[in-house]
């Protein structure tokens, strides 16, 4: 009992800390297992059978699905041991706690059961839980943004809907056996729709930004391996059939090419620290995208599982540098960082590294891959320069944060003072750099099986390390723009790129302002216009003028009738005189 004292002292944060490293530690034997032995485990519970429709709860154990889950818990330990001191002072932790915990058992559930119809759980409780986290600063910026959130996940969960719908034809919903139908390719295009708005691809993007009002743990874990992360593993396991039609694989393409652009270019405008992180997210979203659309799911998985750890690692060295410079997010107000934070410093530049895919880091192995396979499918040759292109911006952007927050002159307040002293937020930050150094080549070889080599010329080995160099020649420029002109006074091309095409336009208020400008005019000469005057009003003051003219007449009527008598009687007197 003295034992389990010290444990109830602890705060919540910490409680559900040691839990999921205890779960991910119970979990880590079990997947090597599965992986070794590609063993698949399907369980079935038979709730209610109407006509020829059975509806049931399935779960798979699959080598992909617990694998993918004892990522997220660990991601989801460290970012729980990060919150015990980023958020100590704050009165609503354990509150904060429980919708965490309930995201990541959302994830665990979207994982695990491969049911369109149940799977809902799971999907529908990330976007519910994901705008509650959104919201958590009650302020008029986490709402607006909560709000812009939780409209895109509803439309990804009606499109799931009609994708429920127009498969009941076959009997049931278990995604593991779909084959097709006359409605196969309206459903191809619903779970398509479904999945591009939980991983913000275009013209859905604009909410990932957006997200930012959320606190920095939510950010770590949001973007690393839950809720955008959901929509790639939709599309892995729904892959066997959606792969059958040939539309399904030219559109993601598209689209994913243009989201990494899009993302990539505008990451290069952005001054704000936590959404340069977000588009950066934004941009590998697209290579995962465009991975599966080469038919490569599996180099998606790889890339996805690289991805999440460096990812989370940068948002919790983002959350530490922000912590200790008084909430400031701009980079242009930082600098100098590697004197006063050379742990943060050092572990943000591995996760800088991985990103862009330098040699030997966990990113590298799978981003170079995606990149050379490439080059080896049948694609368009402007598709190809896109995709370059969108790889030369990555490391440009990271090499521009790097400039300005950590070797760039020092613009922080007289006399302020960063720190890397706080073990509770450095301790879950170096977890996740070591496993990111070495995990790219372990993976690799758990996730992927290669029946025989690949031989490929020396320069498509080399194109990667020159989109890197260039990029990085790129940043120059970037850094070297006009920093501190504001939004108003931007040329046209400037703000276009900073407001992410224009798709921040139309996805918030500008989009709505004409119709309700239209509305109030017409408001004004309408409702309280003519109709008034037609209806209520007008009918009401008609009814007044004539009242009043009867009131007058009724009021005057025995005056006029006694003046009228009293003009005949005399008449009469007169005439009969």
């Amino acid at each position: 009992m003295s034992m389990l004292m010290p444990l109830a002292l602890l705060k919540s944060s910490s409680k559900s800390s040691i839990i999921l490293f205890l779960y991910s530690m119970i979990l880590m034997p079990i997947t090597l297992s599965f992986v070794m032995t590609n063993k698949m485990i399907m369980l079935e519970w038979e709730i209610l059978t109407i006509s020829t429709t059975t509806f049931t709860i399935p779960l798979i154990l699959d080598p992909v699905g617990i694998m993918f889950s004892n990522i997220v818990c660990l991601i989801s330990a460290c970012v729980m041991m990060f919150t015990s001191s980023y958020m100590s002072a704050d009165v609503f932790l354990t509150r904060f706690t429980w919708l965490v915990m309930l995201f990541v058992m959302s994830m665990n559930l979207l994982i695990f059961i491969p049911n369109m119809m149940t799977l809902l759980l799971g999907w529908d409780g990330l976007g519910i839980v994901s705008f509650a986290l959104v919201i958590y600063y009650s302020n008029m910026k986490s709402l607006a943004a909560g709000m812009l959130t939780a409209l895109a996940n509803r439309l990804g969960d009606v499109m799931l809907l009609l994708a429920i719908g127009m498969t009941a034809t076959q009997g049931h919903w278990n995604i593991m056996f779909m084959w097709n139908t006359p409605m196969s390719t309206m459903v191809m295009v619903t779970i398509m729709l479904a999945a591009m708005t939980k991983s913000a691809q275009i013209p859905f993007s604009a909410w990932l930004p957006a997200a930012m009002a959320a606190p920095t743990p939510v950010s770590a874990l949001v973007h690393s391996s839950t809720l955008v992360t959901a929509g790639i593993f939709l599309l892995i396991r729904f892959y066997p059939f959606l792969s059958s039609h040939q539309l399904f694989n030219q559109m993601l393409l598209l689209i994913s090419i243009t989201t990494m652009l899009m993302a990539g270019v505008t990451a290069n405008y952005e001054f704000d620290l936590k959404k340069i992180i977000a588009l950066s997210t934004l941009s590998q979203l697209g290579l995962m995208m465009m991975s599966i659309s080469l038919g490569y799911p599996s180099l998606a998985l790889f890339h996805l599982f690289t991805h999440a750890l460096f990812k989370a690692m940068l948002f919790l060295c983002a959350g530490s540098i922000i912590h200790n410079n008084s909430n400031n997010q701009d980079i242009r107000n930082l600098g100098a960082l590697w004197t006063q934070m050379p742990l943060t410093t050092a572990c943000l530049n591995v996760a800088n590294l991985a990103l862009c895919g330098a040699p030997f880091l966990s990113g590298f192995y799978s981003k170079d891959l995606i990149l050379e396979v490439s080059l080896t499918n049948p694609t368009n040759l402007m598709m190809l320069i896109m995709i370059f292109i969108a790889t030369g911006m990555t490391a440009s952007y990271s090499a521009r944060l790097s400039m300005y927050s950590l070797w760039g002159p020092l613009n922080h307040k007289p006399l302020h003072q960063n720190k890397d002293e706080d073990m509770l937020m450095t301790t879950p930050i170096m977890i996740l750099s070591f496993m990111t150094i070495p995990l790219g080549e372990l993976l690799q070889s758990m996730t992927l099986n290669f029946n025989e080599d690949i031989n490929m010329p020396m320069t498509y080995k080399f194109l990667v390390i020159i989109s890197i160099t260039f990029g990085v020649w790129v940043s120059q420029y970037f850094f070297k723009l006009a920093t501190n002109s504001t939004p108003p006074t931007m040329s046209y091309p400037h703000h276009l790129n900073f407001s992410m095409w224009t798709l921040t336009m139309f996805s918030t208020q500008p989009l709505i302002k004409q119709p309700l400008y239209m509305g109030a005019k017409l408001h004004n000469s309408l409702d309280r216009g003519w109709f008034e005057i037609l209806g209520g009003q007008g009918t009401m003051l008609t009814t007044t003028n004539l009242t009043k003219v009867n009131q007058m007449f009724q009021v005057n009527f025995l005056t006029t009738m006694l003046m009228i008598s009293m003009a005949t009687l005399t008449a009469y007197l007169i005439l009969k005189s």
